[in-house]
């Protein structure tokens, strides 16, 4: 495994560069849930103020990734295994109805948004990037809402993708990472349906797709391979 490449950090990227290292830290499970974030720690850590750092951290709370508390503090948000069940029936639902909704009103140049969001997860799988797969799908699967026409489940969808990101770490985590590409190949066949405005067959794939994700989590939860990440 080799080393990651040091960051650099740009002049007025301070916000910016705080979120990238902490938003890696967090989806990479370097900090676990339920763990403090020190503001003070941190600011000496990457030599910069307060004020970026707290910027960085809003953006996160926004994404479900940390958490404010009560006493100005913040901590890496929890994972609710207990309740996973109720998370995954919202996004199975949103994967359906939004690949419906693109297959009937998506357009040329929404195609071509969608295709190349595909390319660049392909070539995420390729690389075997985890941090990019995350990425990468989502904002594929974000293209495929924005094609639907309809604002309210694009923006509940892409808070679903977005709270499902460490779910998402854990789910190629499972396969070491090595994503096999016959999972890039249903992103190809949803493709195709919608091209094709199969609307039946754009339920069924996204269904399916969903359902794949949902198993091998499941699978994973059942054979406690995620008891040493706190609830």
């Amino acid at each position: 495994m080799t080393d990651k490449p040091t960051r650099e950090r740009k002049r007025g990227s301070g916000a910016q560069y705080v979120y990238d290292i902490l938003r890696e830290e967090i989806l990479d499970l370097v900090l676990p849930p339920g763990s403090p974030i020190d503001e003070n720690q941190l600011a000496e850590r990457l030599s910069m103020s307060r004020t970026p750092i707290r910027e960085a951290l809003v953006r996160l709370a926004g994404e479900g990734l940390v958490t404010p508390l009560p006493n100005r503090s913040t901590v890496v948000a929890n994972i609710d295994f207990f309740n996973l069940h109720t998370f995954f029936d919202a996004l199975t639902l949103m994967y359906r109805v939004t690949t419906r909704l693109a297959g009937e009103y998506h357009t040329s140049a929404d195609l071509e948004i969608i295709r190349s969001r595909q390319e660049d997860f392909a070539r995420a799988v390729e690389r075997q990037d985890a941090l990019a797969m995350i990425a990468t799908n989502r904002e594929f699967h974000a293209a495929i809402a924005e094609a639907g026409r309809n604002s309210y489940f694009t923006g509940l969808f892409c808070r679903l993708l977005d709270e499902d990101q460490r779910i998402l770490r854990l789910y190629y985590s499972s396969f070491n990472d090595q994503l096999p590409k016959r999972y890039v190949g249903e992103h190809e066949q949803m493709i195709a349906a919608i091209e094709a405005r199969d609307i039946n067959a754009c339920d069924r794939l996204a269904k399916a797709h969903a359902d794949q994700i949902v198993s091998q989590i499941q699978s994973m939860i059942s054979r406690g391979a995620t008891a040493n990440i706190p609830l």
